[in-house]
């Protein structure tokens, strides 16, 4: 079967002092391969957790999780990771680091460099390929990370608040980008983020999470993401459907982060 499979996942974290934190409980989501989703819910929910068991860092309780019909087990690279911050190498240059996945395979030098190429074409960094990566700003050292993912060709992106650090107007950028390369390279995302827009805009399918313990509360299927790839982001948000799901989601999470501070209240 191609697609990602999860099959009620749970995680529990079992603390020092003899007690536990459920922190995802019975989490079932099917994606077809190619599919965009974005993840949202207030703080505590599971969001980078669940994000960190797809991506094979952390082990689940219960339950399990299939990639392409095999169950995955642990990191690979047909599930590639963007992180908030980059996670690049300093000492090496914006080349050097989107090749770095190639040449770990032990690619030929021309294969790797022709796919590099490509890669920093395609986000815009050819002219720059050469400079190191301390010497670029957020925006485009988000690029690099996000040319650098898909020079391993994963069939899963996972993203954990990729575009979280960057000013709007560089955000409102790196968004198009994303939509781009998920319209060109048909690969399956996964994005976790706290912007409500930004989860309606690149999420084809939006769920949202409800804390302790972390379960998908609602889900949404939007046309936002597919009317972004060839519209601007800005004529996209006018969209009358637009304002209504946004409001109707922050009513929905600003009501759960109330709930969350009610418990912290009765429980001090």
């Amino acid at each position: 079967m191609s697609g990602l499979s999860i099959d009620k996942l749970s995680m529990r974290f079992d603390l020092p002092n003899g007690g536990s934190v459920q922190a995802l409980k019975d989490v079932t989501l099917d994606l077809k391969a190619g599919e965009l989703l974005s993840v949202l819910g207030p703080s505590g929910c599971g969001k980078t957790t669940l994000l960190n068991i797809v991506a094979g860092f952390l082990a689940p309780t219960e339950g399990k999780m299939t990639l392409n019909g095999h169950t995955i087990q642990g990191p690979d690279a047909e599930r590639g990771m963007v992180f908030q911050q980059g996670a690049l190498f300093e000492w090496m240059s914006v080349r050097e680091n989107v090749g770095f996945g190639p040449s770990m395979k032990a690619m030929p030098n021309a294969e790797k460099r022709e796919i590099v190429d490509h890669l920093l074409d395609v986000v815009g960094l050819q002219d720059f390929k050469e400079k190191a990566v301390y010497e670029l700003s957020g925006g485009m050292q988000q690029r690099v990370a996000l040319a650098r993912c898909l020079a391993n060709d994963p069939d899963v992106i996972l993203m954990d608040e990729p575009l979280g650090a960057l000013d709007a107007l560089t955000r409102e950028k790196m968004q198009s980008l994303v939509l781009k390369l998920w319209k060109e390279t048909g690969k399956t995302i996964i994005l976790i983020t706290h912007s409500v827009e930004e989860a309606l805009l690149l999420g084809e399918r939006l769920i949202v999470m409800a804390p302790r313990p972390g379960r998908i509360h609602k889900e949404y299927r939007l046309p936002f993401a597919e009317l972004g790839v060839d519209a601007d982001l800005r004529e996209v948000k006018k969209h009358p459907d637009f304002s209504v799901k946004r409001e109707e989601i922050l009513g929905m999470i600003w009501d759960m982060e109330e709930e969350i501070m009610g418990r912290t209240e009765e429980n001090a």
